[in-house]
């Protein structure tokens, strides 16, 4: 029955739509180098996804001395909004966000990002058009994996956990939707391997939006709950 199919599909950003996640591995490895705080960058890009604040708990330990947080969430901050101009958009990201609404399915864009990020990113993605909802930083307590951020697009958009798919890049993605029983499909252009992302739950695994879009009748997004 087509009621059994998803009614809308929640889109992670950075790292699934738009080419960021090296970017934001970059700017928190010099933040951290920068306060005498150095951690090999592949153990940082393993982070990326979390929101600062358990990225830095998960990277420098809960028990750590956080009067350095603020400075150091500011250095990358200011780091990474150099890139703002120069975002790209994954392969026929723009593309797949309006064949989805296209097939009717409401298109969010759940991202925990701020909201002068947002902006950044929805300029590269060049697709308002057919964005139903885009949530921020402040419609969130808590960052993923705790799902904080999935219940405020679901909320804002007027649609039920059980009506939904979330397209993610990360293996924290992939728990914070586990958490809503949420199906989540998993990209690997964020960086995370294909085992990874099954491994840690998700329903189905392409290479980019791309793949994603070219699969897309036979996909979670297309098939029934």
């Amino acid at each position: 029955m087509a009621t059994d199919r998803p009614a809308g599909v929640l889109f992670d950003v950075d790292g699934t739509l738009v080419d960021t996640t090296y970017l934001h591995t970059v700017s928190w490895w010099e933040a951290l180098r920068q306060t005498d705080q150095p951690v090999p960058m592949a153990v940082v890009h393993r982070s990326i996804g979390m929101g600062s604040d358990k990225l830095l708990d998960h990277l420098l330990g809960p028990e750590r001395d956080r009067d350095a947080d603020s400075k150091l969430r500011d250095a990358h901050d200011t780091l990474y909004a150099e890139y703002w101009e120069r975002l790209t958009p994954l392969p026929r990201a723009a593309d797949l966000l309006r064949a989805c609404a296209e097939r009717g399915l409401r298109v969010v864009l759940a991202t925990s990002a701020s909201e002068p990020e947002v902006g950044a990113l929805r300029r590269a993605l060049a697709a308002d058009d057919v964005i139903d909802t885009i949530t921020s930083s402040a419609d969130a307590q808590q960052s993923k994996p705790a799902p904080d951020i999935l219940v405020a697009a679901l909320e804002q958009s007027g649609l039920a956990a059980e009506r939904v798919v979330f397209v993610g890049d990360s293996v924290w993605d992939v728990a914070a939707a586990g958490k809503l029983n949420i199906p989540c499909v998993g990209l690997t252009c964020g960086g995370t391997s294909r085992g990874e992302l099954a491994g840690a739950g998700a329903v189905s695994v392409y290479d980019d939006p791309a793949a994603l879009l070219h699969e897309l009748a036979d996909s979670p997004l297309s098939r029934p709950r």
